[in-house]
This record gives C-alpha cells, structure tokens and sequence, in this order.
C-alpha cells in the first residue's frame, strides 16, 4: 500500500491518540447533545429520560448514562417499523434492516449526515491500518438490507479508493476480478475468504502472485486458527471488523495492524460492559456482555442497546500509538441467536416458517455443519405418516417449496430433510433445537 501523505489526510489525526481525559470529554459533550436530541425528537426516548430523573444537561460524567434503561432488540421490534426514529422520515435517505425472529424486523435509519459519520468511522478504520487512494478494495459482502456491503463501499470511496462492489457469491469471477484488477483489500466474511482460497486452489489461482495484502473479516465468529489458515493461504494480513446495524454498521471497532484487540472509535460509540444476569456495570477486563450507546447520530440513536455479543473492554498502550478503548473478540451470545453467511438466524424463526406449513410435524432439528470452511445449515424435520410415503418426486418437491418459504422468510437458503414421523430425539425438559457439528467437520 502507498505511503503516508499529509494531503490524504481525511480525519484528525488527534482523535485516536488523545488522552484519556480528551476522549472522555468528547464523549461527554457528544453524549448530551444525544439525549438533548433523543429527548426532544422521540417521545420513547423521551419518557424514558422522565422516568430516570436524569436531566441530560446536567450531565457531568459519561458514567451517569448508567441511570437510564438498557434499548433491546425487543422495543426496535415493537416501535416498528419508525418509532424510534429522531428525524422526520422527510430527512432520512437509507434504511436498513435485519430479518425478522417471529414478528417484524429491526429498522434502522440514516440521514445523509449519518451516512457521512458511517463513512467516516469505516474509513479511519481503514486509513489507519494503511489503506490509501491507490489501492483497490473488492467488497465481497452482499449488498442489500445487510449494512456491511455499503460500508465497505463509502469508507473505502471517502478514501479515493477504486471499488469494486462484486458483492458475495460467483467465486470463480471474484477470483478472476481480484486477479485482473490487482486487488490489495478484500472486505468479506471470513468463511466465503476461506472458500475462496479452495476455489483458488482447484482453479489454480496462486494468491502469493496476486496483490492481495489486507483483509477486513467480519460480520460472523472465527477463530484465531482460522485467521491463521486464512492469511497463510490468502497471503494477506486478516483483521477482526466488528459493527452491527442497529449501532451503525460495520465501523464500530476494528483491530489495527497489531491485531491485539478491536479499538472502538469512541468518539462515535460509548461502550460498556455489563452482566447479562444482574445488569451492572462491570469494571474494564470483566467479561459481560456489550452495550452500546450512539454518540453522533441523528435518525436512529441507540442509548444503551444490548448487543448480546459477550466480550470485554480494556485500556491497552497499543504500539499503533491509538489510545481508543479495546474490545475482545466477542467470544459468544447471551441468546440462541446463530450467524450464517453473515446472516443473523434465529430457531424461532425456522420454527414460524415451519409450522405454517400443513403436513408438517412439530419435531424439527436445525442442523449446522461445515463445508469448505463454510458454515452450512440443513432443518430436519418430522412428516406426517401419509405424506412420508408419498413418491420421492413429490417428497422432493415438497422439500424445495418449504426451502422456498424459508428464504423467503429469512433470506438464506437452508437445506430440508424431511424425515420419517418420530424418528427426531424427544426431550423432557427443554427441547434441542440445534445440533452444531461444526466441530466435526473438515
């Protein structure tokens, strides 16, 4: 990648290396004038603030937000689709969304000032671990309602990269576009970045002769073997990208070149760490779970949103020279949640779908596996006696028409396996919705 030039210089450089006292005050005047708006804008937001007896302009310390209730993920869903927007839809520009679980799907909102705050998170992000204008950034995530694909493009376009937004999907053409157009960056999830690396090797693509040199990896978990296989075979330096959409999008944290921890770019995001049991603030180096509370934002603030991602927060004298907070790696989910292909899955979701489904019984079984470094995820589940001896063609047939209504639902294809009546494991207790042999595979 190119070296540094002053001209290109796109953010002040005296953000992510301020003192902790300058980082604090920041937040604290970012803070008030988010509740202030929150406040005037929202009548949601607005009760709560009442009901908490904290007047925002009287804040004095980023910790007193800790008087205010956590958002969650169930009030996005029962104020949709724009409850919890604090602009007039007149002013917003995009919206984005996540799949619905067994009712409406979250919404989220930007105006064009949001998009601008969006881009320039991502793009810090990636200026810091050397992206310039000369490179050449191939956005392999998908485009669409899932925010990480239109990230990528404004950050690395904020720049004055060259983009290519491939999108996911058609392997053989990302390769040769990657080939072609001397791709540097690669913005992707790490398992499709692995699957690439074993089309390369059956189409013989060498990637030590191609250009690649960054990856930006996320939107899914992985391990430290994996980034390990990924840059050995891909010949680029991989790092954790951490966002969700409802915070804002990819940009909310991302390991820098000494891949030790994720720098939040606090400025922008107020992280905290609490136990998911009792909901108290936990002190820096407890592992809890993560919530975040939008500190520019103007359609659609979070103040507190349970993320139900489990990591921890710590101070860190990073040899980047950035003093930003870190985060762990989240290393699990305080729900049932599942992340495919960058998709958010939840059971309760294959559930509704199955059980609108007539000559379906109410015995299923989500099945993950892994192929090719991909995870892969297959539904068993029960027929009806009469229809288990239907001829195989019909059988097939009615298999494809339950995976069609599961895409449709969820926006993922997903393998059926209809099986025989009772032949799915019963439970006294708690049902076993998930069978994870992801560790058993490859």
């Amino acid at each position: 990648m190119a070296t540094d030039s002053k001209k290109e210089m796109f953010r002040d450089p005296e953000i992510s290396t301020a003192s902790r006292d300058e980082i604090h005050s920041i937040q604290l005047k970012n803070l008030k004038n988010t509740l202030k708006h929150c406040y005037d804008k929202n009548e949601f937001y607005k009760k709560r603030i009442d009901e908490s007896g904290l007047n925002p302009d009287k804040i004095t310390d980023v910790s007193q937000i800790s008087k205010l209730p956590f958002t969650s993920k169930d009030d996005l869903r029962d104020n949709y689709p724009f409850g919890l927007f604090c602009t007039q839809l007149s002013q917003v520009v995009r919206i984005h969304a996540s799949s619905g679980t067994t009712g409406n799907p979250t919404v989220v909102g930007y105006t064009s000032e949001d998009l601008d705050v969006w881009a320039a998170c991502l793009a810090r992000i990636m200026y810091d671990t050397g992206v310039r204008k000369e490179d050449i950034v191939q956005v392999s995530h998908t485009f669409g309602l899932f925010t990480g694909g239109f990230g990528f493009q404004y950050a690395a376009e904020k720049l004055g990269a060259l983009v290519v937004p491939i999108s996911g999907g058609n392997t053989e053409r990302q390769l040769k576009i990657m080939a072609d157009f001397k791709t540097t960056v690669l913005a992707n999830t790490p398992s499709y970045t692995l699957y690439m690396a074993e089309v390369a090797e059956k189409e013989g693509v060498d990637f030590s002769k191609l250009h690649l040199k960054l990856g930006f990896l996320g939107a899914e978990p992985w391990t430290e073997p994996m980034r390990s296989e990924i840059e050995k075979r891909l010949h680029m330096k991989a790092l954790n990208s951490y966002g969700l959409s409802e915070v804002i999008g990819p940009g909310v944290s991302c390991e820098c070149l000494v891949q030790d921890g994720l720098h939040i770019n606090e400025d922008h995001f107020l992280a905290e760490i609490i136990d998911p049991d009792t909901d108290k603030v936990l002190p820096y180096g407890n592992k809890g779970e993560l919530v975040f509370t939008s500190l520019t934002k103007k359609a659609f603030p979070v103040i507190r949103y349970r993320t139900k991602d489990i990591s921890f927060i710590y101070e860190d004298k990073c040899a980047c020279g950035k003093t930003f907070l870190k985060m762990a790696k989240p290393m699990g989910r305080t729900d049932d949640m599942l992340i495919i292909k960058g998709v958010n899955v939840f059971p309760s979701q294959i559930e509704e779908v199955l059980m609108k489904v007539k000559d379906l019984e109410p015995h299923y079984l989500i099945v993950l596996t892994k192929e090719n470094f991909m995870d892969k995820i297959e539904v068993w589940v029960e027929v009806s006696e009469g229809i288990f001896h239907e001829k195989l063609m019909d059988l097939e047939f009615f298999e494809k028409s339950i995976e069609d209504k599961l895409y449709s639902a969820i926006g993922l294809h997903i393998k059926v396996s209809l099986k025989e009546p009772k032949t799915i494991a019963r439970s006294e207790g708690k049902a076993r919705r998930v069978w994870d042999r992801r560790q058993e595979s490859n």
